[in-house]
Protein backbone atom coordinates (compact mmCIF):
# COMPACT_ATOMS: atom_id res chain seq x y z
CA UNK A 1 0.00 0.00 0.00
CA UNK A 2 1.59 3.37 -0.90
CA UNK A 3 1.72 6.15 1.67
CA UNK A 4 0.09 9.28 0.79
CA UNK A 5 -0.39 12.45 2.10
CA UNK A 6 -2.57 15.87 2.03
CA UNK A 7 -0.47 19.10 2.36
CA UNK A 8 -3.02 20.18 5.73
CA UNK A 9 -2.08 24.01 6.17
CA UNK A 10 -4.46 26.10 4.47
CA UNK A 11 -6.91 25.12 1.73
CA UNK A 12 -9.33 22.60 0.84
CA UNK A 13 -7.41 19.59 2.19
CA UNK A 14 -10.07 18.01 4.09
CA UNK A 15 -12.26 17.51 0.71
CA UNK A 16 -8.77 15.73 -1.15
CA UNK A 17 -8.65 13.61 2.38
CA UNK A 18 -12.23 12.55 1.61
CA UNK A 19 -12.25 11.51 -1.67
CA UNK A 20 -8.88 9.59 -0.74
CA UNK A 21 -10.92 7.22 1.83
CA UNK A 22 -13.20 6.48 -0.61
CA UNK A 23 -10.79 4.68 -2.85
CA UNK A 24 -9.10 3.11 0.27
CA UNK A 25 -6.27 5.12 0.79
CA UNK A 26 -5.92 6.66 4.25
CA UNK A 27 -3.93 9.94 4.24
CA UNK A 28 -1.93 11.96 6.13
CA UNK A 29 -2.65 15.06 7.30
CA UNK A 30 0.55 16.86 6.67
CA UNK A 31 1.81 19.82 8.47
CA UNK A 32 5.44 19.59 8.91
CA UNK A 33 8.10 18.84 6.62
CA UNK A 34 9.22 15.84 8.45
CA UNK A 35 6.31 13.90 7.69
CA UNK A 36 7.35 13.80 4.04
CA UNK A 37 9.76 11.19 4.78
CA UNK A 38 7.24 8.68 5.58
CA UNK A 39 5.19 8.89 2.27
CA UNK A 40 4.99 8.08 -1.09
CA UNK A 41 2.74 10.68 -2.94
CA UNK A 42 1.57 14.26 -1.61
CA UNK A 43 -1.13 16.03 -2.64
CA UNK A 44 -1.17 20.33 -2.67
CA UNK A 45 -5.05 21.29 -2.79
CA UNK A 46 -6.44 24.64 -3.84
CA UNK A 47 -6.13 27.61 -1.20
CA UNK A 48 -5.33 30.57 -1.18
CA UNK A 49 -2.02 30.84 -2.74
CA UNK A 50 -0.33 34.46 -1.09
CA UNK A 51 -1.77 32.82 2.31
CA UNK A 52 -0.14 29.66 2.04
CA UNK A 53 3.13 31.21 0.86
CA UNK A 54 3.05 32.98 3.77
CA UNK A 55 2.25 29.93 6.17
CA UNK A 56 5.01 28.12 4.77
CA UNK A 57 7.53 30.40 5.95
CA UNK A 58 7.18 28.48 9.14
CA UNK A 59 9.60 25.91 7.69
CA UNK A 60 11.54 25.29 4.45
CA UNK A 61 8.73 23.83 2.61
CA UNK A 62 10.46 25.08 -0.91
CA UNK A 63 13.51 22.75 -0.16
CA UNK A 64 11.69 20.50 1.61
CA UNK A 65 8.96 19.54 -1.27
CA UNK A 66 11.73 19.63 -4.12
CA UNK A 67 14.00 17.00 -1.98
CA UNK A 68 10.42 15.26 -2.08
CA UNK A 69 10.23 14.98 -5.60
CA UNK A 70 14.00 14.21 -5.99
CA UNK A 71 14.00 11.24 -3.86
CA UNK A 72 10.89 9.80 -5.92
CA UNK A 73 8.12 11.15 -4.18
CA UNK A 74 4.75 12.27 -6.46
CA UNK A 75 2.79 15.28 -5.83
CA UNK A 76 -0.61 16.22 -6.86
CA UNK A 77 -1.37 19.62 -7.11
CA UNK A 78 -4.91 21.53 -7.56
CA UNK A 79 -5.44 25.16 -8.26
CA UNK A 80 -3.34 26.85 -5.91
CA UNK A 81 -1.54 23.50 -6.26
CA UNK A 82 -0.50 23.82 -9.37
CA UNK A 83 0.59 27.32 -9.25
CA UNK A 84 2.63 25.96 -6.76
CA UNK A 85 4.13 23.30 -8.26
CA UNK A 86 4.80 25.69 -11.45
CA UNK A 87 7.99 26.91 -13.28
CA UNK A 88 6.84 30.51 -13.46
CA UNK A 89 3.71 32.48 -12.00
CA UNK A 90 2.18 35.27 -13.37
CA UNK A 91 -0.18 38.17 -12.59
CA UNK A 92 0.84 38.52 -10.15
CA UNK A 93 4.79 37.28 -10.02
CA UNK A 94 5.09 34.75 -7.11
CA UNK A 95 7.60 32.27 -5.85
CA UNK A 96 7.02 28.69 -7.12
CA UNK A 97 8.59 24.99 -6.93
CA UNK A 98 9.51 24.97 -10.21
CA UNK A 99 9.03 21.45 -10.74
CA UNK A 100 6.61 21.46 -13.71
CA UNK A 101 7.85 23.01 -16.80
CA UNK A 102 4.72 24.93 -17.22
CA UNK A 103 3.85 29.04 -16.93
CA UNK A 104 0.80 30.03 -14.97
CA UNK A 105 -1.79 32.89 -14.81
CA UNK A 106 -3.37 33.34 -11.41
CA UNK A 107 -7.20 34.16 -11.56
CA UNK A 108 -7.42 33.10 -14.86
CA UNK A 109 -10.73 32.47 -14.89
CA UNK A 110 -12.37 36.03 -13.37
CA UNK A 111 -13.38 36.45 -9.70
CA UNK A 112 -15.25 34.00 -7.47
CA UNK A 113 -18.24 35.00 -8.90
CA UNK A 114 -17.16 33.51 -11.77
CA UNK A 115 -16.39 30.25 -10.75
CA UNK A 116 -17.93 27.25 -12.33
CA UNK A 117 -19.38 23.70 -12.91
CA UNK A 118 -18.50 21.77 -16.44
CA UNK A 119 -17.40 18.70 -18.09
CA UNK A 120 -13.87 18.48 -18.95
CA UNK A 121 -12.42 16.39 -22.11
CA UNK A 122 -10.03 13.81 -21.63
CA UNK A 123 -7.60 13.70 -24.08
CA UNK A 124 -7.68 9.85 -26.19
CA UNK A 125 -10.85 9.09 -24.85
CA UNK A 126 -14.57 9.85 -25.70
CA UNK A 127 -15.00 9.98 -21.24
CA UNK A 128 -15.85 13.58 -19.96
CA UNK A 129 -14.77 14.74 -16.57
CA UNK A 130 -16.45 16.54 -14.38
CA UNK A 131 -15.07 19.66 -12.48
CA UNK A 132 -15.17 22.65 -10.46
CA UNK A 133 -13.44 26.08 -11.12
CA UNK A 134 -13.03 28.46 -8.59
CA UNK A 135 -11.00 31.48 -8.74
CA UNK A 136 -9.10 29.16 -11.38
CA UNK A 137 -5.58 29.67 -12.62
CA UNK A 138 -4.40 29.31 -16.72
CA UNK A 139 -1.58 27.40 -18.12
CA UNK A 140 -0.11 29.93 -20.05
CA UNK A 141 2.59 27.39 -21.59
CA UNK A 142 3.93 24.01 -21.08
CA UNK A 143 7.44 22.45 -21.55
CA UNK A 144 7.77 19.94 -24.45
CA UNK A 145 7.78 17.40 -21.91
CA UNK A 146 4.44 18.19 -19.89
CA UNK A 147 1.71 15.66 -21.25
CA UNK A 148 -1.87 17.46 -21.58
CA UNK A 149 -4.29 14.61 -20.42
CA UNK A 150 -7.77 16.92 -20.54
CA UNK A 151 -9.09 19.97 -21.57
CA UNK A 152 -11.59 22.57 -21.58
CA UNK A 153 -13.00 24.79 -24.43
CA UNK A 154 -9.18 23.80 -26.34
CA UNK A 155 -7.34 24.63 -23.24
CA UNK A 156 -4.69 22.30 -21.00
CA UNK A 157 -6.58 22.08 -17.53
CA UNK A 158 -4.97 18.94 -16.63
CA UNK A 159 -1.22 17.67 -17.31
CA UNK A 160 1.53 15.80 -16.22
CA UNK A 161 4.90 15.88 -16.26
CA UNK A 162 6.90 12.72 -14.78
CA UNK A 163 5.73 11.79 -11.31
CA UNK A 164 3.91 15.43 -11.22
CA UNK A 165 0.47 15.94 -11.76
CA UNK A 166 -1.25 19.34 -11.86
CA UNK A 167 -4.67 20.52 -12.11
CA UNK A 168 -6.17 24.16 -13.01
CA UNK A 169 -9.67 23.01 -11.53
CA UNK A 170 -11.19 20.95 -8.44
CA UNK A 171 -11.69 17.43 -8.89
CA UNK A 172 -12.41 16.53 -5.27
CA UNK A 173 -15.80 18.83 -5.24
CA UNK A 174 -17.12 16.35 -7.32
CA UNK A 175 -18.08 12.83 -6.61
CA UNK A 176 -15.95 11.55 -9.16
CA UNK A 177 -12.93 9.44 -8.72
CA UNK A 178 -10.65 8.91 -11.51
CA UNK A 179 -7.92 11.58 -11.03
CA UNK A 180 -7.03 10.75 -7.63
CA UNK A 181 -7.20 6.79 -8.48
CA UNK A 182 -4.96 7.76 -11.27
CA UNK A 183 -2.61 9.51 -9.03
CA UNK A 184 -2.62 6.16 -6.88
CA UNK A 185 -2.32 3.89 -9.26
CA UNK A 186 0.34 5.59 -11.15
CA UNK A 187 2.73 5.54 -7.89
CA UNK A 188 1.56 1.59 -8.04
CA UNK A 189 -0.70 1.82 -5.11
CA UNK A 190 -4.18 -0.05 -5.03
CA UNK A 191 -7.45 1.38 -4.72
CA UNK A 192 -11.08 0.31 -4.09
CA UNK A 193 -14.89 1.76 -3.95
CA UNK A 194 -16.63 2.22 -7.24
CA UNK A 195 -14.40 2.42 -10.32
CA UNK A 196 -17.41 3.16 -12.39
CA UNK A 197 -16.87 7.01 -14.68
CA UNK A 198 -18.87 9.60 -13.45
CA UNK A 199 -20.22 12.30 -16.08
CA UNK A 200 -21.17 15.37 -14.39
CA UNK A 201 -20.58 16.93 -11.41
CA UNK A 202 -22.85 15.77 -8.56
CA UNK A 203 -21.68 17.87 -5.60
CA UNK A 204 -24.28 19.88 -4.65
CA UNK A 205 -24.19 23.22 -5.49
CA UNK A 206 -24.64 24.39 -2.07
CA UNK A 207 -21.50 22.15 -1.02
CA UNK A 208 -19.70 23.93 -3.80
CA UNK A 209 -20.57 27.42 -2.64
CA UNK A 210 -19.33 26.30 1.36
CA UNK A 211 -15.84 25.28 -0.05
CA UNK A 212 -15.79 28.27 -2.65
CA UNK A 213 -15.48 30.43 1.00
CA UNK A 214 -11.79 28.48 1.84
CA UNK A 215 -11.02 27.75 -1.41
CA UNK A 216 -8.49 29.74 -4.10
Amino acid sequence: MVRVGVLGLQGGFEAHAKTLRKLGVDPADVRRCAQLGSLDGLILPGGETTTLLNLMQDEDWFEALRGFHDGGGWLLGTCAGAILLAREVIDPVQPSLGLLDAVVRRNAYGRQVDSFETQLELVGSAVVLPAVFIRAPRFVSLGSEVEVLATFDGEPVLVRQGRVFAATYHPELTDDLWLHRLFVEAMGGQTTGDSRRQTEATMPSAVVEQERRILC
